[in-house]
């Protein structure tokens, strides 16, 4: 059989650069049930109307169909694009067993039928959480969500070697408030055209605008000024201020992301930026909404990302608000572990191999490795008896640092990387605590 293409938009790590996903998915999974999140895991297919809800995204969509389906089947399914349209199902299906607010993580592949490119998979990993009420959500779970991102990325960054990261944030009601203070009609249009100003430019935000959207020249220029404000702290409120435009739900978000902002601030002190061009394309988010960018990586784009919605989910008497942010865990990493940013120690968990002086003497040797294992010590034997040379070059080709001779007479072990080989006991000795598992960090 000649060797397969590889599909493009469908990464596989080898093993090292899982080692990287692993721990960091350990830091992401540890952080948020150190801030009270319990995890779910939803099914990976929904009904293609229920993933339609999300908006203009069918083309995105991968429809799945039994290969001996019988033409009557009526079942329209599609692999999940998001982890949200399935937890607002989720959340239906089991309010009566769920205590609210509810704290949910999630962890899950998804599906996207997009173009492949850096950033950009067909099927990539994300971790979500959100807060989720019954009928209310208080306000401040709004400031709490992006906290619990950035100790997320401050662990990864100070532990692992992530680059830093600039969270910026921004509240649709402030959006919604200007816009409909210069009576725009399509406040959504408006709001997924602004959210193309990074990528197109002002000018071409206004041609969008007055082009598509019927806007008079005054109106659109306004909302572009509105996108061109940021700050790091509240003054971006006085910069909105001077723009002469006033309206009651402009005030609610203006007082929203500036509390946010003041918090954040406090809490972690640079990371956080009040960006008025964020608006983010999804019609579901009706509050606060978070975009962030890895320092040094901006081209790619946004991360991880979020909001609040409090419509997503009702069932007609009662409905769920929540907050949510939703990391690209592929998207962050598979440009990282490619060039290397980001690498493991090892590409094998083992710390020891005990070498094999013949077949005669595999039985000891399997004891040995028994012992080690015993006491939380990775260890592989020789798949082979061999020259210890040979064996040494094995063990080196596959990053493991020690290698165990003797097998139960007159044992020692060998770090293979400085040359000291010492006596050693199977019940007492340790590898240093740096070599006892692969390490992963920035090159």
């Amino acid at each position: 059989m000649s060797r397969p293409k590889p599909l493009s938009g469908f990464p596989e790590f080898l093993p090292a650069g899982r080692f990287v996903e692993n721990r960091v998915l350990d830091v992401v999974r540890a952080t948020f049930e150190l801030h009270g999140f319990a995890p779910i895991e939803t099914r990976a297919v929904e009904p293609l109307d229920q993933l339609a809800r999300k908006g203009e995204i069918d083309k995105e969509i991968y429809v799945v169909r039994r290969l001996h389906a019988e033409a009557t089947d009526a079942d329209e399914l599609g692999l999940h694009f998001d982890l949200t349209v399935p937890f607002a199902r989720y959340v239906l299906e089991n309010s009566g067993h769920l205590a609210f607010p509810f704290r949910r993580y999630q962890i899950q592949k998804v599906w996207r039928g997009e173009r492949p490119q850096e950033g950009r998979y067909r099927e990539f990993t994300q971790a979500d959480i959100d807060i989720v009420g019954q009928d209310v959500l208080a306000s401040h779970h709004d400031v709490e969500i992006p906290l619990v991102a950035l100790d997320v990325f401050e662990k990864l960054h100070k532990d692992l070697g992530l680059p830093p990261v600039s969270l910026h944030v921004n509240n649709r009601k402030l959006l919604e408030g200007f816009y409909r203070s210069l009576d725009v009609e399509d406040v959504t249009g408006v709001m997924q055209r602004v959210d193309k100003y990074d990528k197109i430019g002002p000018a071409a935000v206004i041609e969008l605008l007055t082009g598509d959207l019927g806007m008079s020249e005054a109106q659109a220029k306004a909302c572009v000024a509105l996108a061109g404000i940021s700050a790091p702290d509240e003054s971006f409120v006085d910069d909105v201020r001077a723009l002469g435009v006033t309206h009651e739900l402009l005030e609610t978000g203006l007082e929203e992301l500036a509390a946010l902002i003041r918090v954040a601030r406090t809490s972690v002190p640079d990371r956080v930026v009040a960006d008025l061009k964020i608006a983010r394309g999804l019609d579901y988010y009706t509050g606060t909404v978070y975009e962030t960018l890895l320092v040094g990586s901006e081209k790619l784009g946004s991360v991880a990302s979020g909001g609040r919605y409090d419509s997503l989910a009702s069932d007609g008497r009662t409905t769920f608000p929540g907050v949510g942010y939703s990391f690209g865990i592929t998207r962050i990493l598979a440009p990282l572990i490619g060039r290397k940013a980001l690498i493991a120690s090892r590409s094998v968990p083992s710390a020891v191999l005990v070498a094999v002086d013949s077949e005669e003497t595999r039985e000891a040797a399997i004891a040995v490795a028994a012992a080690l294992r015993a006491r939380g010590i990775p260890v592989e034997v020789a798949p082979k008896a061999d020259k210890f040379g040979k064996q040494i070059r094995f063990a080196e080709r596959r990053g493991i640092p020690f290698v165990w001779f003797g097998a139960g007479h007159d044992d020692s072990v060998k770090d293979i990387r400085t040359g000291e080989q010492v006596p050693a006991d199977a019940g007492g000795w340790m590898p240093p605590a740096a070599d006892l598992h692969v390490s992963v960090g920035g090159a």
